[in-house]
């Protein structure tokens, strides 16, 4: 330190020595001060934070995660297990459960977790909706199941299936098979005796699928037998059945149809088609041949339609067969048709088998060629063999 007098001459001067060591321990005491408040304000903010964190974060979303573990908990209890009505839980007008974990949340954080807290109340009430949406649905297709059930028993006792269907007649042998696609069917086929002379062979195919189409059937295959059981001629059977299937057909179904009356005596077969596909015959010691002939319209597609007979005489061990599109419209996975040719040649494999063997044998040929593509058609097959004169030794 300088010292000057009143004339501004320097006349002494002090100097004084500090020891540096001092000056540093000094400095690092400090910091250590410094450092220690620093760390003692993160541990309080930290802490803070956290207490602020578990709070409105972390505690909510607890709260959220417990009352759908609750939920879930309790919707398991409430659907798998049998109560009685006392204990039952009160259920609200709006199928949540009174009182539920969830309906209790009150979450005001005013951020995302409150939002997410709404968003399961509501998700909560949209859930039981749809429990109670799908319990009424699965009930009803249970009904409905069951319902369909009972009408394809009805509709199988409504064909002949009791083979041999006529033990004491020799003069002929008769098999027939369905296999709907859906419960219940629109194909259908039919055979009686007319009286003790005359055989009525009868094989059709309502268009459609499912319950309309299987309706519809009853009601073709009643009229046709009802009149073929008055001993009218198949041409007038089917113009007849055409006329009153055209009244009130307001669904637009058609029927294809295919009618023979043999005369069992002497083989004599009138037939008429009604736009079915055309049968195949077989006569003794020969390959079955499609059985050409000009088909008629089909049945309730227009009014004031006549149907023209065919006739031809069978002789002994002749075999007719008779089938619906469900047997060459039948499709593998590469969307192939089984087709008429391949058909045809199935039947000629072995053409002299019984018709009980033989129809089982084609439904085999078609599995095989279908595999395990889904069967979108009913499939129907008849066969006929006629042996005349009451002797099956002639076959």
């Amino acid at each position: 330190v300088w010292m000057y007098d009143e004339t501004g001459d320097t006349y002494a001067f002090m100097n004084v020595d500090i020891s540096m060591n001092k000056v540093m321990e000094d400095r690092m005491e400090f910091l250590r001060v410094v450092l220690v408040a620093i760390v003692v304000a993160m541990i309080a903010a930290c802490i803070i934070l956290v207490l602020l964190v578990n709070r409105f974060v972390v505690n909510p979303i607890n709260q959220v995660a417990r009352a759908a573990l609750q939920y879930v908990s309790d919707r398991r209890s409430r659907d798998g297990s049998d109560v009685s009505a006392g204990a039952r839980r009160t259920v609200a007008d709006d199928g949540a459960p009174e009182h539920s974990a969830i309906s209790q949340l009150n979450i005001h954080t005013g951020d995302e977790i409150q939002a997410l807290s709404e968003a399961i109340k509501t998700m909560e009430l949209e859930i039981n909706e749809y429990i109670q949406d799908l319990t009424s649905v699965t009930a009803e297709k249970e009904r409905i199941g069951a319902e369909l059930n009972v009408a394809t028993q009805i509709q199988a006792d409504m064909l002949p299936r009791i083979f041999p269907a006529f033990p004491e007649r020799t003069e002929f042998d008769i098999y027939a098979t369905m296999n709907p696609a859906k419960e219940v069917g629109g194909d259908f086929y039919v055979f009686f005796l007319v009286d003790d002379a005359h055989l009525a062979v009868v094989i059709a195919d309502v268009s459609g699928k499912g319950v309309p189409a299987a309706l519809f059937m009853v009601i073709a295959k009643t009229l046709i037998k009802n009149h073929a059981q008055n001993k009218d001629c198949p041409g007038d059977v089917f113009t007849q059945t055409n006329e009153q299937l055209c009244e009130g057909n307001d669904a637009g179904l058609f029927v294809t149809a295919w009618m023979g009356i043999l005369e069992i005596s002497t083989g004599k077969f009138i037939f008429v088609n009604a736009g079915h596909n055309p049968p195949l015959l077989r006569h003794a010691d020969g390959n079955f041949e499609w059985l050409k002939s000009r088909p008629g319209f089909v049945l309730a597609g227009m009014e004031g339609i006549r149907y023209r007979e065919n006739v031809m005489e069978l002789a002994p061990g002749d075999t007719l067969y008779l089938y619906t599109d469900g047997v060459t419209e039948a499709t593998d996975a590469n969307q192939e048709l089984f087709g008429e040719e391949r058909l045809q040649a199935a039947l000629n494999e072995q053409p002299d088998l019984p018709v009980d063997q033989l129809l089982p044998k084609i439904k085999g040929c078609i599995d095989a060629f279908v595999g395990e593509a889904e069967q979108f058609d009913d499939i129907t097959m008849l066969g006929l063999n006629y042996h005349g004169k009451g002797d099956k030794t002639s076959d």
